[in-house]
């Protein structure tokens, strides 16, 4: 039996104790190929299928799955991984990461002050056991928002995580803007996050468009929430290798040979 998250009682305001939201609405052109990158093999089984089997096997539910690019398809095959609690929602445009949860605003209303998971779709590695340890990092530190973090060898191209003394996290600084000191921080944004779903709404509608691509930053949320009072924290992963993520065939071949190594 998977444990649950239910076993932890829902804040107060009703819905659920935790769910999770996927991103999977991208295109994956560096796959080179027509399939959507999510629906990607890895040992047999969609890379998307390894994500939604980690977060039922943390006790998250229901699973929040934003589509897009083919949504149409991706649903078809991942109905063979339904267990009853996927729910889709539609990114009919691509506008960043933080528009992409933006679509998802009424799903997360009905959670009213559960914490939400946001995992990428193509983060197969990722373990049950790492979202768990994510969601009672945050819990007991009372916080908005706590980011899955990393620490690399070599973090370049990695957006940095920065902290305050008392270990709070004060941004996350891409690698082109960050400074040389900032740039020998070794802890890197893995992209994982979990929010309080009222402090992710409340950041949700503040965001902006204010880069050179125009589009919605999830990250950004972190900006918004600190100069609204809220605290944000990161918990550091005790494996990197679990964060990967595949944007081609040489990525997805490395994971393959990690995967047969883990022995999963």
């Amino acid at each position: 039996m998977r444990p649950s998250c239910f076993e932890t009682p829902p804040r107060e305001g009703g819905g659920a104790a935790c769910a999770s939201l996927i991103l999977a609405a991208g295109k994956g052109t560096r796959m080179k190929s027509d399939m959507p990158k999510v629906l990607h093999t890895l040992g047999g089984r969609p890379l998307l299928a390894w994500v939604l089997a980690a977060a039922r096997d943390a006790g998250l539910g229901p699973q929040l799955v934003v589509v897009g690019h083919q949504a149409e398809r991706v649903k078809e095959e991942m109905s063979r991984y339904d267990e009853g609690d996927l729910r889709y929602v539609l990114q009919a445009e691509q506008h960043g990461t933080g528009h992409a949860v933006q679509v998802a605003r009424q799903e997360l209303l009905a959670l009213g002050e559960a914490d939400v998971l946001i995992l990428a779709g193509d983060v197969p590695l990722i373990r049950p056991e790492t979202l768990r340890g994510l969601l009672a990092a945050h819990r007991e530190a009372g916080v908005a928002l706590t980011l899955l973090s990393a620490e690399f060898e070599d973090p370049t191209g990695y957006g940095r995580i920065l902290r305050e003394p008392s270990g709070d996290v004060v941004a996350i600084r891409e690698h082109r803007d960050a400074s040389e000191a900032e740039r020998a921080v070794r802890e890197i944004n893995a992209g994982i996050y979990c929010f309080r779903a009222p402090s992710l709404l409340e950041a949700l509608d503040a965001l902006r468009p204010e880069n050179d691509q125009g589009e919605y930053y999830l990250t950004d949320t972190l900006a918004i929430l600190r100069a609204r009072g809220q605290r944000v924290a990161a918990r550091l992963a005790d494996d990197p290798r679990e964060i990967a993520g595949i944007n081609d065939r040489e990525q997805l071949a490395a994971l393959e040979a990690e995967l047969e190594s883990r022995g999963d």
